[in-house]
């Protein structure tokens, strides 16, 4: 496997790589993914989409199809600014896999005074729409995805460290997420329609995205 990796003439950040399907019925089809190629001592935050970024679960599917924008206020100085500290961001969501173009789609395009968010991979459930939102909205257990996927990259870094630093969600099935790989509950953050930020150890703390950037350099060094 290492070989086969090194084969691939990899380069650090993004890599873009396309694949292919060819039917007598549909002819061809081709899809394009990213490899992202990073240090193993690097620090991952760790992004909720649906409600983290975006405003509401719901309206942040649907608004941005329609050229509206929903997304939580501050949110790209935030990120910009932990970026600039060399810290990797990851976006995870229990969106279906065939949302995945549109949901690439809504976070490159988020655009607040000129600031975008930082590149990063976007992880989403391979599973089917239906199914995706069974799981979510029915059963209410999105966390059953996000744990797995996150413990499966997690397998990628050496044992001896661990390469997620802090972790951003709106719901509590995130920080159950975010535990259950040793983010600390202390770098830990959840934000409700409103943009309240509120710290999952300190209940009674409450700020912004645009405030919190007053405090990066205390928070990721």
């Amino acid at each position: 496997m290492k070989i086969q990796i090194k084969q691939l003439n990899l380069n650090p950040g993004a890599n873009e790589i396309k694949y292919s399907v060819t039917t007598a019925i549909q002819g061809t089809t081709r899809i394009t993914s990213y490899i992202f190629l990073w240090n193993y001592d690097d620090k991952i935050i760790v992004s909720d989409i649906d409600g983290t970024i975006t405003r509401s679960d719901v309206w942040g599917q649907v608004l941005p199809i329609f050229g509206r924008d929903w997304t939580q206020s501050g949110v790209a100085d935030l990120f910009t600014a932990i970026e600039k500290n060399k810290y990797k961001f990851m976006y995870l969501s229990a969106r279906a896999i065939g949302q995945s173009q549109i949901t690439r789609s809504l976070l490159r395009n988020i655009n607040q005074d000129g600031l975008t968010l930082p590149e990063g991979p976007l992880l989403v459930t391979p599973t089917s729409l239906f199914t995706a939102f069974q799981k979510e909205v029915i059963e209410k257990k999105p966390e059953e995805f996000k744990i797995n996927c996150l413990r499966d990259i997690q397998s990628l870094f050496p044992i001896t460290h661990n390469p997620y630093y802090a972790g951003y969600g709106n719901k509590t099935s995130d920080v159950k997420s975010y535990k259950s790989v040793g983010i600390p509950e202390s770098r830990i953050f959840t934000i409700n329609p409103q943009g309240e930020v509120k710290h999952e150890v300190s209940k009674s703390f409450q700020s912004s995205y645009s405030k919190l950037c007053d405090f990066v350099d205390l928070i990721f060094p």
